[in-house]
């Protein structure tokens, strides 16, 4: 069982202090983009040969699995904004490098907090992408533990009003993507991204191939290229829909079901940029509690018949390492 051999594994707690420290170092997103050139060069080797190794131990492992290295990133720009080290506790573009160790240390403990609770998720069998839950999970045990509200500060007329921001009040909230915010855009990229994720399972039967190309495209966001769409949370959803409906309905079915996956997360995405974000001082990542719904979604259409396979547990039983 996972709990066995990688909870009671001393090595795997060493290298998720140690993913996680990197992954403050060089930053949150750059650490994520490696996760996805990781999954890449994982399914491509996994389709060549029946290895998994690279996907499951380094891309979804200690060194860079999003819960570790992603998680440990963001709470580590938060915790370095409370310090002062810099001014917006938002940033997951920033890198600590070598010169503030607090910070680094606090990267280590994050990743060791992530590592430890999506293991005893997945033990118990918790019908979701624990991986993304607890991307999700320690943004909000960040929040709590350096002092930031769990919400932040409500301006406008609730939760979902960005039209101060879009009017550029002093006191705005942050959005998460201003070139993809809006609702009509988003269903939009959440129609084309499902479909991609979709067909990429139907194809090569990886359910997580899409994310990785997906994961991958943000080496552009990262470089400064305008209004490149963040996708992860919409190609990975498609191909879970794609997965359950493929056995009952056929491969058409499974484009609908991975259309039908996409959008929705695409709209659970902003519904977390919406409540959990842009209100907010640091980084709770919209795709992870994306990710997290449709997997839960998922397990439910399953549990009720319509779909014959979860993503849930094929994952789990992927990393059973």
């Amino acid at each position: 069982m996972v709990l066995e051999t990688a909870l009671g594994d001393p090595v795997f707690w060493m290298a998720a202090f140690a993913g996680g420290a990197f992954g403050a170092a060089i930053g949150a997103l750059p650490a994520f983009i490696f996760t996805g050139f990781m999954v890449i060069a994982g399914e491509a080797l996994f389709l060549a040969d029946g290895n998994a190794d690279i996907t499951g131990l380094v891309g979804f492992g200690p060194v860079f699995g999003p819960h570790i290295s992603f998680a440990a990133g963001a709470a580590a720009a938060a915790y370095a904004a409370k310090q002062g080290y810099i001014d917006d506790g938002k940033n997951i573009l920033w890198a600590a490098g070598t010169h503030h160790i607090d910070v680094l240390l606090v990267g280590g403990i994050f990743g060791l907090f992530g590592f430890a609770a999506t293991e005893l998720l997945n033990f118990i069998q918790f019908p979701s992408d624990n991986i993304a839950l607890m991307v999700f999970v320690s943004a909000l045990v960040h929040r709590v533990a350096f002092g930031y509200s769990i919400i932040g500060e409500v301006t406008g007329d609730g939760l979902f009003d960005v039209s101060p921001w879009e009017r550029g009040e002093d006191e705005a909230p942050g959005i998460w993507l201003p070139w993809q915010y809006k609702w009509s855009g988003v269903a939009m990229i959440g129609v084309i991204g499902g479909l991609l994720g979709g067909f990429l399972f139907v194809m090569t039967e990886s359910v997580v191939l899409g994310f990785g190309i997906s994961a991958a495209s943000l080496v552009f966001l990262q470089c400064g290229v305008d209004n490149i769409p963040v996708t992860h949370h919409i190609t990975l959803p498609g191909s879970m829909g794609a997965l359950g409906a493929l056995g009952p309905y056929g491969p058409e079915g499974a484009m609908v079901f991975g259309l039908i996956f996409g959008v929705f997360g695409a709209l659970m995405g902003e519904v977390c940029n919406r409540v959990f974000y842009m209100h907010g001082k640091t980084h709770v990542d919209p795709p992870a509690f994306a990710i997290a719904a449709a997997a839960i979604l998922s397990a439910a259409l399953t549990t009720a018949g319509v779909f014959d396979t979860p993503f849930t547990f094929e994952l789990v039983d992927f990393l059973d390492i």
